[in-house]
This record gives C-alpha cells, structure tokens and sequence, in this order.
C-alpha cells in the first residue's frame, strides 16, 4: 500500500467530507437521543455499499474487509453534542439549543472518510475493520452500552483506535499526538447532591431551612477534599458545574441541587472522593438544619494505552504523514523532564476507555486548530471552532492505521 498515493485519495474527498461534517454539526443531539445522526451514518454507510447494523440504544457497526483470513482492528468515532446553546458564529451553526463543541462531529465525518478509503481498498484489508458509531460519550454511557450490546463480539475485535480533534493547540493543525504507554485519561464519574430545605418567604427565613446556604457551604467545603485529604501523589480534579434553586428573589426555596464530575487516575482516589463528598453533603448540611443526599451516576474507568499499539502507530502514521506531524507523547514528556519542564497531561476523560479495559486500545489526539489562527476556545465552549482542513489527514490516519496494523499481524 503506498501511503502518498492513500494520502491524496483521501483529501480528493476533502469537500464531501466538509460538507458531511456540516450537516452532522448542525443537526446535534445528545446523549442517546441522536437519531437523525444515526438515521444521516446509516444512509451514508448503506450507500458506500456497507450493510450497517443497529448497537444498542442508539450505534451503529459495520465491518469492512473480512475477503481475507486475519485479525479484527476497531476504529471507533463518538457521535452526540453537548446541551448548549452555540456561539461560534459559523454559518452551519445549530439552532437547537445543542452543540458539538467537543468535535464529535469531525470524528464521524472522518469515520465516514476512512469507511470510503476502507471500501475502496477493501481487496487489500487483510483481517477486518470493524466501525464503530457510538452515541452518548459526553454521559459516559454509549462505550458501555454498545460493549454490552456485542459491538466487541462478532467477529471478536483484537484491537481498537480512536481519533479525537483538539482544538487550541499549539501544534500546526494536522499534527498527530501518539497517546504514551500506560494511562492516558483519568476516570470519570457525574454525580448530584439533592440538598433539601423548608421553603418560606423570604422577609421570614426564621420560619424555614435554606437550602441555598447550605449547598454553597457544600461547594466551598468540597474544595477541601483536594486541599487537605489527598495526598501529593493522589491526582484527582472535582467540579461543581451547577447549582439550581429557587425562582424568586423574595423566596426561600424547598430544595436546591448541585451537580458536577470528579476525575481520577487511580480506583482507591476514585473511591474515596465518592464516599468523601457525600459525606461532607450530609454533615453540612445537617448543621445548618437541611437534608443532603449524594448519588453518582454514570462514569467510566481510566483509559489505557497498549505500549505496542502506540509505537506501531507512531509508525504508522509517520510513514502516512511524516514524521514531524507524528508526535510522541511519550516523546514529548521526555523531553520535557530532561530540560526540567513539567510534562503535560491530558485531564479529559473518554468513555472509550471502557473499551480499552476489554482489548488492546490507543487513542490519538489530532490538533484542530492553533489560538494564534484564531481558534482559541478550548473544547466544551460556546465559540470554539475547529480547522477543517484536518477531515480528510484525519480519514486517512483511521484507515491506514487500521489497515497496517493488520497487515503486520496477518
């Protein structure tokens, strides 16, 4: 397979997938509820000539290869947006109060990409490439569900790759970061305190039991876990994304609630923080005479990086790119320590790691878009943007990856 030849096919295909990625952007759904996405894949898979299968609540599966004897490589792209209004001004922007600002819909125009690469190259494919479409990785719960669903069994997948885009970063969009050996995202839990008082009005609090009081001494009080209870090698982040109560500015409200994520890199510290701010909710709030209760709800583990899938891909995607658009992370920390500088990390979980607990996985992080040419939001903003002209690389990265790696494991 000639990689410079697979290069320039997949970015003659550069305005299909810019106008594949605009109609995914503009019709966002979140978690599960993404069925005019799922319905726009299907139609699009069926018409590349694949036989798309239904995962799930709401994935979609479909295999390329499979004419010759081989190993199954999975290459997965997340599909849902977020549940906020979007401010980035392009004109594709949705209207629905929902928006992909963490570049799900790049990954599954670039999956869509690789789909066309893979079909046209499908005498060649030695094994099977399995695709995964998956919704709700914003909640941490479409990898699970799909997994429970199979997408890992028929035929038995015997590794895994995913993509994600960054926007913000200071490398030349197109730039690969190869993910290091060994843990390469935190794991993730959402949780919510239901804080419960006594409503009354507000020109008479003596009468009731402040909900609101209590819940912001709950959030400044929570901030002591990471202070004063975790030790310097305990990595942990808590975040208090919402608090809500109350409707009037002369009412004591009955109830408040607050919500937010913990994310660890370790299950003890994962454990912990669990039983700790409950435990903080409870005592709190109880001294100022309210109710709280805590209750996780969806999460994920951490994400691990097989060391062979990393260094393969490195390769890979060097021979695909060159090499100074294939970045070693493990590289890059090294680096970073020899001259003294703390080494960077990625704090953002993926619920791709559920999959990465079950077989051999690597996830790449492709840069969408330098501050200085101005794409300076971070993901999970209301402005950010991301360089478009990283689909087509980023197609092609999917395939040949996929493709190469079960050519040296035929």
């Amino acid at each position: 397979m000639n990689a410079e030849q697979f290069l320039q096919q997949a970015r003659a295909g550069e305005a299909e997938l810019i106008g594949c990625r605009h109609w995914l952007h503009s019709h966002p759904g979140t978690g599960f509820d993404i069925q005019d996405t799922v319905e726009y894949v299907e139609q699009q898979l069926t018409a590349m000539g694949y036989a798309p299968r239904r995962c799930g609540k709401a994935g979609l599966v479909a295999l390329a290869g499979g004419k010759k004897p081989g190993k199954v490589f999975l290459l997965r792209a997340d599909m849902d947006a977020l549940p906020m209004a979007e401010q980035s001004g392009v004109e594709f922007a949705a209207g629905n109060g929902k928006m992909h600002a963490c570049g799900h819909d790049l990954h599954t125009a670039m999956l869509l990409g690789a789909a066309r690469l893979l079909k046209a190259h499908e005498d060649e494919i030695q094994g099977t490439v399995k695709l995964m479409f998956q919704p709700a990785e914003e909640i941490f719960e479409g990898s699970h569900d799909m997994i429970e669903a199979g997408v890992l069994q028929d035929p038995p997948v015997d590794a895994a790759l995913m993509i994600h885009v960054m926007a913000g970063m200071p490398f030349p969009a197109g730039t690969v970061m190869v993910s290091a050996p060994g843990v390469s995202a935190p794991a993730a839990d959402l949780f919510e305190i239901q804080v419960q008082g006594k409503g009354c009005h507000g020109s008479a609090p003596n009468k009731g039991v402040d909900p609101l009081t209590a819940a912001a001494q709950i959030l400044l009080a929570l901030q002591e876990i990471n202070a004063r209870e975790l030790g310097l090698n305990q990595q942990a982040v808590l975040t208090i994304g919402s608090v809500h109560g109350g409707n009037a500015p002369n009412v004591i409200p009955d109830s408040a609630v607050l919500t937010g994520s913990i994310r660890t890199f370790d299950e003890d510290t994962r454990a912990y923080l669990k039983q700790r701010i409950g435990e903080i909710a409870g005592g709190i709030a109880a001294a100022l005479r309210a109710e709280a209760k805590a209750s996780c709800g969806s999460g994920g583990p951490t994400l691990k990086t097989d060391a062979a899938l990393s260094q393969g891909a490195e390769r890979y995607t060097a021979e695909l790119l060159g090499d100074q658009r294939a970045v070693s992370v493990a590289k890059l920390n090294a680096a970073a320590a020899a001259s003294g500088q703390k080494a960077g990390g990625m704090a953002g979980s993926e619920d791709f790691a559920y999959v990465s607990q079950q077989v051999p996985a690597l996830m790449l992080a492709l840069a969408a878009g330098e501050p200085a040419k101005g794409y300076a939001y971070p993901q999970h903003h209301p402005k950010v943007k991301f360089d478009e002209s990283v689909l087509a690389d980023g197609s092609a990265v999917y395939a040949y990856n996929a493709m190469r790696w079960l050519e040296e494991h035929a």
